[in-house]
């Protein structure tokens, strides 16, 4: 067997139907196309269908197929109607992945209760209600899967100026930990995809210059991620053979930022 057939073999996407909460974004979005590119049929949930119809145009160049469907990740009818949906277009779901997000660089004695609430819906009871949409259809029907959520290096690290988004990061690897545990004897896989820095929308609100040198001098590899560098951990999570045996874990890709101390 030569190797570009091994390498196919095992991280090929063909056949499969991949939903991604927050493909519309720029972490996912790129993620999406990496998901498109391995031969899946991707299916991009979000808000703003012009960001959707640039991020298919990008997947169809390179052959891919997929189409977008409207989403409030704060609503369960939203959630269960994208799964009816995909399950009327595609058949099935073999692949999830909960990327939605939001942020403040609020000081923590002036985050008011809107404030937490919202972020806490977008970040965390999305990923909640989206695990259990999706979740009871994968266990009905049988169905193996992968469920990858995006959590965050603050999730790990206590991080300055973001409390409630790291609060809420921390919330969804303890969920993904106990997900994978409930239900790995399903062939339902659930792991956390752990990005370091990488410059995205929800981010630029909290880079002044100051908080970049800090961040740098923390970060062995001396450099902020590019999203198409998450593109190979999300293959392997995806893969029913690469990543068969993979369930509960964080996968991190930080550049060195959560092994540095001094």
């Amino acid at each position: 067997m030569q190797t570009s057939s091994f390498l196919k073999d095992l991280f090929s996407l063909s056949g499969k139907t991949a939903v991604v909460i927050g493909g519309t974004g720029e972490l996912c979005g790129t993620m999406a196309v990496g998901l498109a590119r391995a031969g899946a049929e991707v299916v991009l949930g979000g808000r703003i269908p012009e960001k959707a119809e640039k991020r298919l145009a990008e997947i169809k160049s390179h052959g891919g197929k997929g189409y977008f469907v409207p989403l409030d990740v704060t609503s369960c009818d939203s959630l269960q109607h994208l799964l009816d949906t995909v399950l009327q277009r595609s058949g099935k779901v073999d692949i999830l992945i909960n990327g939605a997000g939001t942020n403040s660089p609020t000081p923590f004695l002036d985050i008011t209760p809107e404030e937490y609430q919202r972020i806490m819906e977008t970040n965390l009871s999305a990923v909640f209600r989206a695990c259990q949409v999706f979740g009871r259809y994968f266990v009905e029907e049988s169905q193996p899967a992968s469920i990858i959520n995006l959590g965050s290096i603050s999730g790990l690290n206590p991080l300055s100026r973001i409390f409630t988004y790291s609060i809420s990061k921390a919330a969804v690897h303890n969920l993904t930990r106990n997900l994978a545990r409930e239900w790995a004897d399903k062939d339902i896989r659930v792991n956390t995809l752990v990005p370091g820095f990488f410059p995205a929308e929800q981010n630029r609100m909290v880079l002044d210059e100051s908080r970049v040198l800090d961040i740098l001098r923390q970060t062995p590899a001396s450099r902020f991620g590019n999203a198409d560098e998450l593109i190979g951990a999300t293959l392997l999570l995806a893969s029913s053979k690469a990543g068969s045996f993979i369930t509960g874990i964080e996968m991190i890709v930080d550049g060195g930022f959560h092994a540095m101390t001094i």
